[in-house]
């Protein structure tokens, strides 16, 4: 079996590279074009110098009868000084060599700079003996003649100096890409700190250690750090949704399973009787669990507003309520028009009549009442009483959220009135607890009409 190495896709290693990358080339092309100027500086400083040596170059010019004796600009440069050099006219024939020229058998100075006089400057030429030279050319007018004077001269120096310059300039650009390489690691571990401390948060997020991430991050992160955060607060809230519904369910279903083992114990109901119960039980079950899915995707805002006629579902309840507490022989009294119907969505409504309701029956001593009407306003208004212990004045904030129960004797998860409460807020309607005309607990739902 033959192994693969694949290594690892960095950020951080693309970021280096790419940068080593671009300094290098930016680099390199300063060097090549450093040691091009510095090339043609000496080249140029060269020329100047035999520029000022013209004088010399003409005295020599004059011993070989090239320039009138009686040219009053060499009498004051009368110096003689022997040059590797030779006159050519405008197409680079030679018309004269120096002596010195001759006697170093370099007689096709003009021959060979022909070859390389449509090149920028410096000239290199290689001559007979083997050497390198840099050639100069000089344009002079000679007794109304245009020459092109080419001086030679010995390019060893030149070229050590050179050769010299280049190795110093590329040293000093290894130095500087070196000094580059080591800024570049610095830069880079510095400016991914933030990822690596955006990775620690969340992996402590992953770990229930944290619940969203810090603020302090750079401009160009913040963007991502703000969305991270809004994803992780819907998830949040859909996680708990979720949890929501679940116990919503479970709690709605508590009481329909009650209703059933209710139907099964009761000996006077004929078996077709008990049968059509049950499965008028398991119906609602049924009802409960598609609204409580419904509501776990969408929210109670995504659910539909719409007419519930309320005295139906009341009966309803009312008879499931009487199986499950036959014991108490509760007295109950419904004062509910049958064209009432709130602007609540069924499961709503049947969430808040049931959850209130069961809670009257199970903490009722022998009544329950429950009412329902429309104001002079519109709002919908709903009121269950019974005569039991009621509620006590510290309890009456508390009990509407989740896991807080006023009866602690009795089973159950203190989650009934917090569901009612939530789907009251969701109407933008009001819940309030007081106590009733029974001597027990009165609560009171108000929907506005909208």
């Amino acid at each position: 079996m033959r192994l693969i190495f694949k290594p690892k896709k960095r950020l951080l290693t693309r970021m280096l590279i790419t940068s080593l990358a671009i300094i290098a080339l930016v680099g390199f092309g300063l060097a090549w074009s450093v040691t091009i100027l510095h090339a043609q500086n000496s080249y140029n400083k060269e020329t100047s110098q035999l520029i000022a040596e013209m004088p010399q170059i003409a005295a020599e010019l004059r011993e070989n009868d090239l320039i009138p004796q009686n040219n009053d600009w060499l009498q004051e440069n009368n110096k003689q000084k022997r040059y590797l050099m030779a006159s050519c006219d405008e197409n680079y024939q030679g018309v004269w060599t120096s002596s010195l020229a001759i006697d170093n058998n370099l007689v096709d100075i003009c021959e060979r700079f022909k070859s390389i006089a449509d090149t920028t400057p410096p000239y290199y030429i290689n001559m007979a003996d083997n050497k390198s030279y840099f050639a100069f050319k000089l344009p002079v007018e000679l007794n109304q003649n245009q020459y092109n004077m080419v001086v030679l001269k010995d390019a060893d120096s030149v070229e050590n100096d050179f050769k010299r310059f280049k190795r110093l300039t590329y040293l000093r650009l290894a130095v500087v890409l070196g000094l580059a390489f080591i800024l570049l690691i610095s830069a880079a571990y510095w400016g991914m700190r933030p990822m690596v401390r955006l990775k620690q948060e969340l992996q402590a997020i992953t770990d229930g250690k944290k619940q969203a991430l810090s603020d302090g991050y750079p401009q160009e992160l913040e963007g991502v750090t703000q969305a991270l955060n809004q994803l992780l607060i819907q998830s949040s809230e859909q996680q708990t949704r979720y949890q929501n519904a679940m116990n919503d369910l479970a709690h709605s279903l508590k009481t329909r399973l009650a209703a059933v083992y209710a139907i099964t114990d009761d000996d006077k109901l004929s078996k077709a009787d008990a049968s059509e119960k049950i499965m008028q039980q398991v119906g609602q079950m049924d009802q409960l669990v598609k609204y409580q899915l419904k509501r776990a995707m969408l929210g109670r805002q995504g659910l539909i507003h719409e007419q519930t006629q309320v005295l139906p579902m009341v009966e309803q309840l009312s008879q499931m309520l009487f199986k499950i507490y036959h014991e108490k022989s509760v007295k109950f009294s419904c004062d509910i028009e049958s064209s009432i119907s709130f602007p609540m969505n069924k499961g709503d409504l049947m969430e808040i009549c049931g959850n209130l309701m069961e809670n009257a029956f199970r903490l009722c001593i022998s009544q329950v009442s429950i009412s329902a009407q429309i104001d002079h306003s519109g709002n919908a208004i709903l009121i269950v009483e019974d005569d039991g212990p009621g509620v006590e004045e510290a309890l009456k904030e508390r009990i509407i959220q989740r896991g807080v129960r006023a009866d602690t004797q009795s089973p159950g998860q203190g989650i009934g009135l917090a569901v009612c409460n939530e789907i009251v807020n969701s109407y933008h309607g009001i819940l309030s607890i007081n106590e009733s005309h029974l001597e027990g607990a009165k609560f009171t739902i108000k929907i506005p009409n909208n």
